[in-house]
């Protein structure tokens, strides 16, 4: 799995779902930095989110989308879409956390992590028969990779906070004997 190249609102911290916003050209220096190893990937298939990011950082890397899959967008934030953990936990009075919290209560609630769970397990159910045929690369968002990591392994989708994956990075999910593993990450 890879995740996009940076963006402003990435490297300041933002949250970012609905925002579609472009590749800074450090973003797409990193995409393209990826070139070499993922062209000695056989991939099957190569899904990717609908968000320019994602769509730009595919192409720059040089792979093609097989499709393009809304369940690989990232967590709908709601109302903290735009704004940083900083800001929301100063705007709370307490340390606040997308992982623990969850998104903003009220007029414009956001996504729950269980309910981004059950996206990314869809499209697990629909990766795994295809892996016979090769790798299935998915192009998406921190968070939504976070969370797909923790399902791959069995976890709770709320264990996606113990992976970290850098922007213009990818991570490689994979078996050993026959059981689930991460076998790379962060990589570039």
């Amino acid at each position: 799995m890879l995740r996009h190249g940076q963006t402003e609102w990435s490297r300041s911290g933002q949250h970012t779902s609905v925002t579609d916003l472009p590749l800074l050209p450090e973003g797409e220096e990193q995409a393209r930095r990826l070139q070499k190893p993922l062209s000695e990937r056989r991939f099957a298939e190569v899904w990717v989110s609908p968000r320019q990011r994602a769509l730009r950082t595919a192409e720059l890397a040089g792979v093609t989308p097989t499709a393009v899959d809304d369940d690989l967008v990232e967590v709908d934030y709601g109302a903290y879409e735009g704004r940083t953990t900083v800001e929301i936990s100063a705007e709370l009075g307490r340390p606040w956390s997308v992982w623990v919290d969850g998104t903003v209560p009220g007029e414009s609630p956001g996504e729950t992590i269980a309910a981004v769970g059950a996206r990314v397990d869809r499209v697990l159910a629909r990766a795994r028969p295809r892996l016979a045929d090769g790798d299935v690369l998915l192009v998406a968002h921190g968070h939504v990779l976070r969370i797909l990591t923790a399902r791959w392994l069995g976890l709770e989708p709320e264990a996606g906070r113990l992976f970290a994956l850098p922007a213009g990075r990818f991570g490689v999910l994979g078996h050993e004997h026959a059981r689930p593993v991460m076998s790379g990450w962060g990589l570039l």
